[in-house]
């Protein structure tokens, strides 16, 4: 009997212990809904302990999207994100922010045509760690617009270069456009930006460079929106220096130009200008393109077929609209005397070009970005946005035909 009680005490026990154990189970299912796992400390899945935006693998993601990662609790510990982008990878800054809970980039706006690859430690609150590693690529602009950029990189400049970038889209977003094109001098000297139109954009200071100064363009136009849909492809820097000062005043009633270096007059040579009925423009013109020969026809800048020169020597253009100071040898007797150009200022040369006639001397010692000044011709003042002609337009009215206010 004895033997009996004792069998049947041990089955009571062995039940209870079910029962506590089945009650510990569904007690488990009912107050937690991550599962059993948990509510015996097993660690989250890193899916689960980790959030990040935007979600992994996602595709075609738009740079105003927000990356950001955070956890539900307990505490990041790292988070390094690098972004791959033509070929190059580079780290993303971000901070974690005071409570842990969540890292933010520094900058606002995710690049386009991107890979990114977040990478993110966390310790929750019963000290497991998870680590999370995931992937997405930013979207393709099916648009993208440059801007083409005067002066050369690394060349040396007359002391009236403006920097000047034409652009082949039409720029809407002109102010942000603007904030990513940084013109900077040493010495430094206050520069503005001017828009003439949605096409170009010209940077120059309130006064000639000085000589010597070294001028850098950086441009950082890659995913700048430039109109609806469009954006920014470059991003580089550039430079030129600023070489000794020479400007040339062309007076058209005395046929006569004086050249000055320095503010030294070197020399004053017999030229001939505009012909009453094809004048040449008056004011500052600035030296765009250097050419030891080149071909005038008269059908490409508006005229009928009154010339074609096959072999122009000593050409520089000083307007888009057609306006050069070039080597004249079909004109010999109106050097000094008479204006017989159909807007161009001429200088005595010989067929072929030499050095040793009035063209080639100017020539040889002249630089793109040289200043040549007309006076007293029966014209109007070249437009600030034909050529480089933005000098002729005052510091005040410049500065108010930038975007950005």
């Amino acid at each position: 009997m004895k033997h009996v009680q004792t069998r049947a005490r041990r089955a009571g026990a062995a039940l209870a212990a079910v029962l506590t154990w089945a009650g510990l189970l569904a007690g488990a299912a009912g107050c937690t809904s991550h599962g059993i796992g948990e509510a015996f400390g097993k660690p989250r899945s890193p899916k689960d302990a980790i959030h990040v935006s935007p979600d992994d693998n996602s595709k075609g993601v738009r740079p105003q999207q927000t990356l950001l990662v955070r956890v539900p609790g307990g505490r990041l510990e790292s988070v390094k994100v690098v972004k791959s982008q033509d070929a190059r990878e580079s780290p993303v800054a971000g901070h974690i922010s005071e409570d842990g809970l969540s890292w933010r980039p520094d900058g606002a706006r995710l690049a386009l045509a991107a890979k990114y690859t977040v990478d993110a430690v966390a310790l929750d609150g019963d000290g497991h760690r998870s680590a999370r590693h995931t992937t997405f690529t930013t979207a393709v602009p099916d648009e993208r617009f440059i801007g083409y950029v005067t002066p050369e990189d690394r060349s040396v400049v007359g002391t009236g270069m403006i920097v000047s970038l034409e652009f082949n889209r039409e720029i809407v977003n002109r102010a942000a456009v603007e904030r990513a094109i940084r013109v900077s001098a040493r010495p430094a000297v206050d520069i503005r930006a001017h828009w003439f139109g949605g096409g170009r954009v010209d940077f120059r200071p309130e006064r000639y460079w000085k000589p010597g100064t070294k001028v850098t363009v950086a441009l950082r136009l890659r995913d700048v929106e430039g109109a609806p849909g469009v954006y920014g492809l470059q991003s580089r820097t550039f430079s030129f220096t600023v070489g000794r000062d020479q400007r040339s005043l062309v007076d058209a009633s005395a046929h006569t130009m004086q050249v000055r270096r320095d503010g030294n007059l070197l020399a004053t040579v017999p030229i001939t200008a505009g012909a009453p009925k094809t004048t040449t423009y008056n004011g500052k013109m600035v030296v765009t393109e250097m050419l030891e020969v080149t071909r005038m026809n008269s059908r490409t800048v508006g005229f009928g077929g009154e010339y074609d020169i096959p072999d122009v020597p000593h050409a520089m253009r000083l307007t888009d609209s057609g306006t050069f100071l070039h080597g004249n040898y079909w004109a010999p007797d109106a050097f000094g005397n008479t204006n017989v150009s159909h807007g161009c200022v001429g200088l005595r040369d010989v067929k072929g070009g030499s050095s040793d006639t009035p063209a080639g001397w100017f020539f040889d010692r002249s630089l793109v970005g040289d200043v040549i000044e007309v006076v007293h011709s029966k014209d109007k003042t070249v437009a600030p946005d034909n050529g480089l002609g933005g000098w002729n337009m005052g510091w005040k009215e410049w500065k108010a035909g930038g975007a950005v206010k």
